[in-house]
């Protein structure tokens, strides 16, 4: 699988910006690019109390609708986060993987980080879609300073991790530590993709955008400037990795939740809360 990290300098609070941003990175692809994934809420940037209301959009709203006639016109596979209002009133930091069919998978981020909080609802499952032949989980940022997000995701099959980030200084080296943890204990590919740049007030974003491989060896890491790094993922060295031991198979407990299976590959975990 041929995957495009996408690490760009986003504006908070500027749909028309970030999405033009993202069309041009889908539409400049290489033509044998799988998939293309993109920092944390980068089509509106991170939201405020103030104007949340105003800038997230429904998963059926202009923003998405025009990632999915962008990633349909490509044939390529699109990993993006927005800010979302969802159908309950609530607002949720999601990250959607796209194909030329439509939405094959959307996650809301279950671990919100304190400039998150008052602002989104932490959602209350992790999933896992088939993409390519290809079972693929979504986190977002803070989750995956938490094991046991990959692990839910783990639980569910998946083989390579994608990772929206929105990661800002000092915790570069944090995140860089985190996604090969993750990565390693599940023994799966484990894509992030950071922002870089300034954002609102004293924010500075800390790119370092990564690929990781099943036994947690960083592959290609970016610097803190905008770029695109391209990276081909043999998936056979996913089972390569589970031949010998498997640490799913060997835990000596499963995450609580509830497993739900649907008919069109996708899987669900269901979170139980405290």
């Amino acid at each position: 699988m041929k995957v495009e990290l996408v690490q760009l300098a986003g504006r908070d609070g500027d749909t028309a910006y970030n999405l033009e941003r993202t069309l041009q990175a889908i539409h400049a692809s290489a033509p044998d690019t799988d998939l293309l994934v993109f920092p944390e809420t980068q089509l509106m940037g991170f939201p405020t109390e103030q104007n949340i209301s105003r800038i997230a959009e429904p998963l059926d709203g202009p923003a998405v609708s025009a990632v999915i006639e962008a990633a349909r016109a490509k044939n390529v596979g699109v990993g993006v986060g927005l800010a979302e209002a969802g159908e309950d009133g609530q607002f949720y930091n999601t990250t959607v993987l796209i194909t030329a069919e439509g939405i094959a998978l959307k996650y809301r981020k279950t671990h919100l980080w304190a400039s998150d909080k008052g602002i989104f609802t932490p959602g209350d499952r992790y999933a896992t879609a088939l993409f390519k032949g290809v079972r693929v989980g979504l986190l977002i940022c803070f989750d995956i300073e938490f094991p046991e997000s990959a692990r839910a995701l783990g639980q569910l099959g998946a083989e390579l991790l994608l990772v929206t980030n929105g990661n800002m200084d000092p915790y570069g080296p944090t995140h860089r530590t985190a996604i090969g943890g993750r990565a390693m204990e599940n023994q799966a590919y484990a894509v992030m993709v950071n922002r870089v740049g300034a954002g609102d007030g004293e924010l500075v974003f800390a790119g370092g955008s990564t690929v990781v491989d099943p036994y947690g060896q960083v592959l290609c890491e970016a610097g803190r400037e905008p770029c695109r790094m391209h990276m081909e993922l043999d998936l056979a060295r996913v089972q390569e990795a589970r031949r010998d031991y498997s640490y799913l198979d060997e835990r000596r407990f499963e995450l609580p939740g509830q497993l739900i299976e649907h008919a069109d590959g996708l899987r669900e975990f269901l979170i139980n809360r405290r």
